[in-house]
C-alpha cells in the first residue's frame, strides 16, 4: 500500500513551485487562484522572496501548502492512505478528497493568522530535544514549573518541546543533565502544539466548524491519535486539537505501517519526512515526489 506524506512549516525554501508553475497549465492555474483568495501575490514571494520574507507567517504555511497539493494535482496522486506532519495535515486533507483546495487554503491563512496572535500573548517557544527517551522527557516537561510539553514526536530520540520560553529553557537545562546529546531552543515564532496556542484553537475552530468536510478516499492518520480515520466529523474534532496537542508522527508512521503501508513518497518541498520515516523504520521504501 502506498502511503503518501506531507511536510510543514520550515520545509519552504526561495523557488519553491516555481517549475510548477511554469512546466503545467494546472499548476498555474491554481497558484493564481491561490493569489486570489489570500488577496496578495504568495507567488511572487515563493518564487522570489528572500528566506526572511518566505519565514513570515502569513506567507509560510500556505506556501508550504500550496507547494505540497499542486505537485500531488499535477502528478494526479491516489494513495492508499495519507499523514501530513501539523500543517501538512492539511495538504493531506485535500489530497484524500476531505477538502476543497479553495477551503484548504483558507483555513490554512486562518490557522496561520491565529497562531501569529496566539504568539504574540505571551513569550514562547520551542526546542528540539536529541537522544533522550520519550519518557524521560515527558517526565522532566511534567516536573516544570510552568507550561512545558512535548510537542513533536518525529523519530525515536528527537523530541520537540514547546511552552512558556522560562519554562522551555530550564527543561533544557535538565535535559541536558539527563543524558541528552543537545536541548536546543529553536529558531520558531511561538509555541506550537501546546496549551499556549488555545486562543488559536477556538478562532480556528469556528473556520473549522463552518467548512463542510466530505469522506475521504481513503483514510488519513492524524497527528494527535496516530489512528486511521474516515469520519468527517472525527477529522473535523482531531484538527481543531491539533494545535495544542502533539504531533505523534514516530507513532502515525509504525501504525501505517502495522496497516500495510509497503512506500512512503514525501509530497511537497524538502525531504524532512522522508528522513524521519528512515529513522522510524529502515525496512520500508521512500521517495520524494518531483515533476
Amino acid at each position: 500500500m502506498k502511503a503518501y506524506i506531507f511536510p510543514g512549516q520550515g520545509a519552504q525554501f526561495t523557488g519553491m513551485g516555481k517549475d510548477l508553475y511554469e512546466n503545467s497549465p494546472l499548476a498555474k492555474e491554481l497558484f493564481e487562484q491561490a493569489n486570489e483568495i489570500l488577496g496578495f501575490r504568495i507567488t511572487d514571494v515563493m518564487f522570489e522572496g528572500s528566506a526572511e520574507e518566505l519565514k513570515e507567517t502569513k506567507v509560510t504555511q500556505p506556501a508550504v501548502f500550496l507547494h505540497s497539493v499542486i505537485l500531488a494535482k499535477v502528478l494526479e496522486i491516489k494513495p492508499d492512505m495519507v499523514a501530513g506532519h501539523s500543517l501538512g495535515e492539511f495538504s493531506a486533507l485535500v489530497v484524500n478528497g476531505t477538502l476543497s483546495f479553495e477551503d484548504g487554503l483558507k483555513l490554512v491563512s486562518q490557522r496561520a493568522m491565529a497562531m501569529q496572535k496566539a504568539c504574540e500573548i505571551t513569550p514562547s517557544t520551542m526546542a528540539a530535544v536529541l537522544n533522550l527517551e520519550d519518557k524521560i522527557v515527558e517526565d522532566i516537561c511534567a516536573s516544570i514549573d510552568g507550561v512545558v510539553v512535548a510537542a513533536n514526536y518525529n523519530c525515536p530520540g528527537q523530541l520537540v518541546i514547546s511552552g512558556e520560553y522560562k519554562a522551555v529553557e530550564l527543561a533544557c537545562e535538565k535535559m541536558k543533565e539527563a543524558g541528552a546529546k543537545r536541548a536546543l531552543i529553536l529558531p520558531v515564532g511561538g509555541a506550537f502544539h501546546s496549551p499556549m496556542m488555545e486562543p488559536a484553537r477556538e478562532e480556528l475552530a469556528a473556520a473549522i466548524e463552518a467548512t463542510t468536510f466530505a469522506t475521504p478516499t481513503c483514510p488519513v492518520y492524524q497527528n494527535v491519535t496516530a489512528n486511521a480515520v474516515s469520519d468527517a466529523e472525527e477529522i473535523k474534532k482531531n484538527l481543531i486539537s491539533q494545535l495544542t496537542g502533539a504531533v505523534k508522527w514516530t507513532q502515525s508512521v509504525n501504525q501505517m505501517i502495522a496497516d500495510g503501508a509497503t512506500s512512503f513518497t514525501e509530497v511537497g518541498p524538502g525531504k524532512v519526512l522522508v528522513g524521519l520515516v528512515n529513522k522510524i523504520n529502515k525496512e520500508v521504501e521512500t521517495f520524494s515526489a518531483s515533476l
